[in-house]
């Protein structure tokens, strides 16, 4: 989508202001009539449910909903919380819609149910939007950081204080971060959630590790009890469950919800029963080493190492993954024994903490692999990476919470869906490579860069296949991919890397 819609969504509603005042025209209570609930409750994980009918990425999600039937549904179905949309323009929700939820959840409660805290999701722009809010019924309030200055979030977050209900603040970015820690040194925890939209406002898209990166930021500046919640992107129970295993305190589930209200306890029971796991854990520690990384060039993984000598090389000059192929028939296949002595001499030189392990696997049901599974529960390897073995995940055949990733070929524009089954588990990144007959792998081929570009839009882009010293810099100014992995283009020979070309990577990608 082109352009920057968050900031057309907050020029319109200014202009709507102005038309309708802060009310836009519906008949909001003096006072607040019914009592606060608590918002986002600490210590225990909850879905936060929203009712939406549209949005500007994907148009009509349920035009036809019943605002306030809809939050009944949701409440039953364990709803931690519940947010309504009442942007008019891009969303087509309103006030009225609020206040027919917030009467149906106090219908509930008068029946002697217990009823989840209600959040106003909107574009709010100043303190006195937070107290129409509260008179409407909210419990809480979001508040986007980026459209935002920080005395203004200061005096939203503050009157939220005074009125006893929440502060649920979004942040996305550095600068986002700096105006949370301003908040928080004048406003107590007790009324501030954060929330890290995994959804890029400007543009719709969707990266699922965005909420993992700002995670530890967030905790050092509210503290390690911070309550944190993972916003969009969530759409099945699978994407739930890989959230839930994040130490996220809570879950925003909006189109999947909306679509589908009565499906909505399958999605909340796949967040909150999730623990955590190694997989989970390997992406906290990798998105964390994303978010510090000071310099702007692309992660790279040199795959195919098969001894001591070209992985010290490798770690010395960057790299931050080396990639081990567990497949017999690879000349470029290595044993468990010979990435443990690899392991060990990168440990002692000191540079075993600078990289991290990945082996590339084929055939999960083949010997080898679960040799490399085996090195991965016990942390020698950080990664598995399921080269051409996607349908082992898709099929629920490979173990999810082993530490992982995919590699897909891609030859064609229908191969593309496989990135989008893969997200829909809850699949953060997916390596893309070309295809060569029968070959994965290693092939040399540069994948179609219009296939790359399509590619880009649906992830971050991990991509392999022909890139070396002389076109790297073309493709990083090209494609901005966030991973490249490299393999055949630097080899003296199948299976033992050139020093000299290994060194004229790093050069020219760091140019």
């Amino acid at each position: 989508m082109a352009g920057d819609i968050l900031a057309e969504i907050v020029e319109k509603r200014k202009k709507d202001i102005e038309t309708h005042s802060i009310t836009f025209g519906f008949p909001v209570p003096k006072t607040r009539t019914r009592k606060i609930h608590q918002f986002v409750p600490a210590g225990k994980k909850c879905t936060i449910l929203e009712i939406k009918r549209a949005s500007p990425s994907k148009c009509d999600i349920a035009p036809n909903l019943n605002a306030g039937k809809t939050a009944q549904e949701y409440a039953l179905s364990g709803a931690g919380a519940i947010s309504c949309l009442t942007e008019t323009n891009y969303f087509k929700g309103n006030l009225g819609d609020f206040m027919q939820a917030a009467n149906a959840l106090d219908a509930l409660e008068s029946e002697g149910k217990s009823v989840p805290a209600l959040l106003r999701k909107d574009f709010l722009l100043n303190a006195d939007e937070v107290t129409v809010s509260f008179r409407s019924g909210a419990d809480a309030v979001l508040l986007i950081a980026r459209i935002l200055d920080k005395e203004t979030l200061l005096a939203m977050a503050q009157k939220c204080a005074e009125l006893n209900i929440s502060a649920l603040i979004e942040v996305r970015k550095d600068d986002d971060l700096q105006k949370l820690a301003f908040v928080a040194k004048q406003v107590p925890s007790d009324y501030i959630v954060c929330g890290v939209n995994a959804r890029d406002l400007r543009d719709f898209s969707i990266d699922l590790l965005s909420p993992a990166k700002l995670l530890g930021k967030i905790k050092s500046i509210l503290g390690e009890h911070a309550r944190v919640v993972f916003e969009s992107g969530i759409r099945t129970p699978n994407a739930a469950h890989f959230a839930g295993s994040l130490a996220f305190s809570a879950l925003l589930l909006g189109e999947a919800a909306a679509k589908n209200p009565a499906e909505a306890s399958n999605l909340v029971s796949a967040f909150c029963d999730a623990q955590s796991t190694k997989n989970a854990e390997k992406w906290l520690s990798l998105s964390q080493k994303m978010a510090e990384k000071s310099e702007h060039r692309p992660l790279v993984k040199i795959c195919g190492i098969t001894n001591e000598a070209d992985a010290l090389k490798a770690a010395q000059l960057g790299a931050d993954f080396l990639g081990f192929v567990f497949a017999r028939k690879s000349p470029r296949a290595v044993t468990a024994e010979c990435v443990k002595k690899i392991a060990q001499s990168l440990s002692d030189s000191g540079l075993k903490n600078r990289v991290m392990f990945v082996g590339v696997v084929v055939d999960t049901e083949s010997e080898e692999s679960r040799s490399a599974v085996q090195l991965a529960q016990s942390g020698v390897l950080d990664f598995i990476q399921l080269h051409a073995a996607e349908h082992a995940v898709i099929s629920g055949d490979f173990n999810a919470d082993i530490p992982h990733f995919c590699a897909v070929n891609i030859s064609s524009a229908d191969d593309l869906k496989k990135i989008d089954s893969l997200k829909e588990l809850g699949e953060p990144r997916i390596l893309i490579d070309a295809r060569n007959g029968s070959q994965i792998g290693g092939t040399g081929t540069m994948i179609c860069a219009e296939l790359a570009q399509e590619a880009a839009k649906k992830n971050k882009l991990w991509l392999a296949g022909g890139i070396s010293a002389e076109n790297v810099r073309e493709i990083t100014a090209a494609l901005h991919p966030e991973l490249l992995d490299v393999s055949s283009s630097l080899e003296e020979s199948p299976g033992k890397k050139s020093h000299e070309k290994l060194e004229a990577f790093f050069a020219s990608l760091s140019q």
